[in-house]
């Protein structure tokens, strides 16, 4: 007779685990299909490292803690255009920077130091070019037919109500553009083979490690430190009093993600304060939660993730433009929880820095204009900065 494994009660499977987990899915699809799509990184290795990332955390931590992609360098690489050499820099000095900061201790003065405002801006201004980047793919589309705009306003539509019902209606609207795919483009289907995931390693070049540096880690580490590290750790706190995770061990949690999986053809991961919201949500309370999303996303990425890739080239925009537009909102709406007028100034100017030039253009801008409203109060009006 068998013997199963006994698992702490803090890792628990069930359907509610498992309904949890899916809660933050809808972001985390919307970034991977785009980058996949666009850098031709191997849709089934991102899977397969996200997921063995995704059941390495539900035992360390025990706790639904998510692994994301790394936004910043998500919204860098889809709407202004990354190498796959560039990604994977930026990724590994992302993972160097962090375990400089956690071993040093130099979180907790970047968390006094690093105004909320700065970090919310940035969130804006990628939120605002990912959805942006989503309204160009529609508005090229035919009005009617299967791929067109009234298609794309159907499914906002559908879309909509499952959120108003708190739905995680966004994976079985990207499954159902496949069936849109093969109505629209049947010639699609034909000549797929099953092949396995395909690792490539590609050491970056001199100029990509210069562009993974300014366009993806400088302003990458900012949203990492408060929303993925302090942030997350906080939230756990709350969700599960005397067990909250220590911002170190998140932090080398996020290097260690990066360093395994970044040389391989993964995306830069990261963990996140609205991914844990989401799936608390939902339901999820247990490790158990991201062990079997990791388990599901592993058997994906080896059994499908070749003929998913071969797909998305003709994938539908409509669905791809509408899905970027929605992570753009998600992950943009966190800038209007300031309730400080000054502190959503700075946010909104750095929000436009981002969108309208780049975003290490955009976090400069804003922590420019932060130092001097922070100097004219505090030494030269003798003033409280508020």
């Amino acid at each position: 007779m068998a013997i199963l494994p006994k698992f702490p009660k803090d890792i628990t499977f069930s359907f509610r685990e498992l309904s949890g987990s899916l809660g933050d899915l809808g972001l985390f699809i919307s970034l991977v299909v785009a980058m996949a799509t666009l850098t031709e990184m191997d849709f089934g290795i991102i899977l397969i490292a996200a997921g063995a990332m995704n059941v390495a955390t539900g035992f360390l931590f025990r706790q639904p803690i998510p692994v994301q992609p790394m936004k910043a360098i998500a919204a860098v690489a889809i709407t202004e255009g990354l190498t796959p050499g560039s990604i994977m820099a930026s990724g590994l000095l992302m993972a160097s920077l962090l375990i400089i900061i956690a071993t040093t201790r130099a979180i907790d003065v970047i968390d006094r130091v690093v105004p909320n405002a700065l970090v919310r801006g940035i969130q804006l201004g990628v939120g605002l070019k990912l959805a942006e980047q989503g309204i160009y793919w529609i508005q090229d589309l035919p009005i009617a037919g299967w791929d067109s705009i009234l298609s794309a306003s159907i499914v906002a539509a559908i879309l909509l109500i499952s959120l108003a019902r708190n739905k995680p209606g966004l994976l079985f609207i990207f499954l159902g553009g496949f069936a849109l795919l093969y109505l629209n483009n049947p010639a699609a289907y034909s000549g797929l083979s099953f092949t396995w995931p395909s690792v490539k390693f590609v050491w970056p070049s001199l100029a990509e490690w210069e562009q993974g540096l300014l366009r993806g880690a400088i302003p990458q580490l900012p949203l990492t430190l408060l929303n993925s590290v302090i942030a997350v750790c906080a939230l756990s706190a709350d969700y599960f009093p005397g067990r909250g995770i220590k911002t170190k061990k998140m932090a080398l949690s996020v290097a260690m993600m990066n360093f395994l999986c970044v040389p391989f053809g993964a995306i830069p991961m990261c963990h996140g304060a609205s991914g844990l919201a989401a799936q608390y949500r939902f339901g999820a309370r247990t490790g158990g939660s991201v062990i079997m999303l990791g388990l599901i996303k592993i058997l994906v990425g080896l059994l499908f993730g070749s003929v998913i890739l071969g797909l998305l080239s003709t994938y539908p925009k409509s669905i791809l433009g509408l899905m970027l537009i929605f992570a753009g909102i998600e992950l943009g709406r966190s800038c209007f929880d300031i309730d400080n007028r000054l502190s959503f100034s700075i946010a909104l100017l750095t929000g436009a820095g981002v969108l309208t030039m780049t975003t290490t253009i955009g976090f400069l801008l804003g922590a420019g204009v932060y130092a001097a409203i922070w100097i004219w109060y505090k030494l030269l009006m003798k003033e409280p900065f508020p």
